[in-house]
């Protein structure tokens, strides 16, 4: 079993997610199957088509949920003393090209939010930029095309 990094408000995250969806939406869900179910015809009622649909997602979100939550390594960046880029890193880089300042924080799959600053740690930037220190400079093949950064700040909170 491969081990999925992610830091600990992350995998919080999911485990408030996965504890919604069981103690809240999955019964919620069975009730709205049940009231469907009373109203007759189940060929062609969409309330009840709706309903079952609704199940699934939910089912299927849980077992993912277990299973990322099952195999989380749970990496805190607060306790993390390197010189060099590690998932976890809040790392400020200067676009070559534009000169442009980007901050980002290297986490996890379901973390990643790169409009706020979360990219995940198997993105090209992420790949280009693990092992680097400050001061380097990067070269990111991206679909857009390749892209070069130097490395201002490193830091791990």
């Amino acid at each position: 079993m491969q081990r999925v990094p992610m830091t600990p408000a992350g995998h919080q995250a999911l485990v408030e997610e996965l504890d919604n969806l069981k103690r809240i939406e999955r019964p919620k869900v069975i009730d709205d199957i049940a009231t469907a179910r009373a109203h007759g015809d189940l060929s062609e009622n969409a309330e009840y088509d709706a309903a079952k649909e609704r199940q699934g997602f939910i089912e299927s979100r849980i077992r993912d949920l277990e299973s990322k939550t099952g195999m989380a390594e749970i990496i805190d960046p607060a306790e993390i003393e390197s010189e060099r880029i590690e998932f976890g890193a809040t790392v400020t880089i200067l676009d070559l090209d534009t000169d442009k300042e980007s901050t980002y924080m290297i986490v996890g799959d379901d973390e990643a939010d790169p409009d706020h600053g979360k990219i995940n740690v198997y993105s090209p930037l992420a790949r280009a930029l693990i092992g680097k220190a400050v001061g380097d400079e990067v070269e990111v093949k991206a679909p857009g095309g390749n892209r070069e950064y130097e490395i201002l700040t490193l830091v791990y909170k």
